[in-house]
């Protein structure tokens, strides 16, 4: 779907006037397309992936419940000759703002083919997951959403529960991280290109906010909170422009080439549409996720970067924070977005080795 097929389809009301018309107000392509509270239950049934599907795999689709009552929405992918024995799984998400269809979509797959059951799902409040109000994230309640994954994989019957792994890519590396520090049913955990959301939305790239910037930023966002309350539906930020005529950032222009192109655009992705909610970054300002990363140990933690990804300090930091056993992989001579996608730079196989060794009983 086209972002113009999108717009031809959404019907242009007033925020107020659609919520009280339909229940929930959903972020599509620059435009507020408002469907109904039970709509949100549903799953799209067709093959809607940026990628091929994969003759290797049995695929399903499935919801589970987080412990706060959201109905996550996820893509099941098994190894097709499974057999009758329970493997390792894995729960994989990102990027932030990205949903299952896109890159966690791809890495879960992709796995799957390597012998692991890889469920790929949607956090709260993205994609076909529920919430109620989309486009906003919660450092806790998407740290719940990894454990909520893996309450789904143990239960499963395909599944050796003693065997559970997390990935992620980007922005839910960390809640991922976090989540494994967490949740000692977690074996292992892989990360790519990753985010510490909490950090830079607290500090700014590489902590460069001053606390006069940020205390300017609280303002603004606490006092958008009477403008959205009184609209009854939130104010977006916008996401990434429709072109790039006039842009010279190098990281836009990266981040533009996979969501806003054929390569990784998606109707249900924020990062191809809206964006987030003016207001999302309130509950990442004060609550820094990487505070027990130590904790994971003695299970291992497998952080992937490219070497010329702005993005970089971020696993630097994470490795030099976790304790042993950890590693940290350098991709030579690629950005941040060359991990979402490019199966010519995705170490498959380091990861393959990395949860073979690791997910044991």
């Amino acid at each position: 779907m086209t972002d113009a097929s999108i717009k031809t389809n959404s019907i242009q009301m007033t925020r107020r006037g659609l919520v009280k018309a339909t229940g929930v107000g959903v972020a599509t392509a620059g435009l507020l397309t408002f469907v109904s509270s039970s709509a949100l239950a549903q799953t799209s049934t067709e093959w809607d992936k940026t990628f091929p599907k994969s003759d290797g795999v049995a695929h399903q689709k499935v919801t589970f419940t987080n412990r706060y009552g959201i109905r996550l929405s996820g893509d099941l992918y098994l190894p097709a000759d499974r057999g009758d024995a329970r493997l390792p799984a894995l729960a994989v998400s990102g990027p932030f703002g990205a949903v299952k269809e896109q890159s966690s979509g791809l890495y879960a797959q992709t796995l799957a083919e390597r012998g692991f059951v890889a469920l790929a799902f949607d956090p709260s409040f993205i994609g076909e997951s529920g919430g109620g109000t989309h486009a906003v994230a919660s450092p806790d309640i998407n740290t719940e959403d990894f454990m909520a994954a893996v309450d789904f994989l143990g239960l499963h019957a395909s599944v050796d529960r003693e065997r559970i792994g997390l990935m992620a890519v980007c922005g839910l590396s960390g809640m991922a991280l976090n989540a494994a520090a967490v949740d000692k049913r977690v074996k292992a955990v892989a990360v790519a290109s990753m985010y510490d959301m909490s950090r830079v939305m607290a500090r700014g790239y590489y902590d460069a906010m001053t606390p006069e910037e940020r205390a300017d930023m609280l303002e603004k966002i606490s006092r958008q909170r009477w403008e959205d309350a009184e609209e009854v539906t939130p104010a977006f930020a916008g996401g990434l422009p429709e072109t790039l005529d006039g842009v010279d950032n190098p990281v836009v222009r990266m981040y533009w080439d996979y969501y806003k192109t054929d390569r990784g655009f998606h109707p249900r992705s924020l990062n191809s549409t809206t964006g987030w909610t003016v207001t999302n970054p309130l509950s990442f300002m004060n609550m820094p996720m990487m505070t027990y990363i130590k904790e994971i140990a003695p299970r291992p933690v497998l952080l992937i970067a490219g070497e010329n990804a702005h993005s970089r300090y971020f696993s630097e930091d994470a490795y030099k924070a976790a304790a042993e056993p950890k590693e940290l992989m350098i991709i030579p001579g690629v950005d941040h977005v060359a991990l979402y996608d490019r199966m010519d730079v995705i170490p498959f196989d380091k990861l393959q080795s990395f949860f073979e060794q690791n997910l044991v009983a």
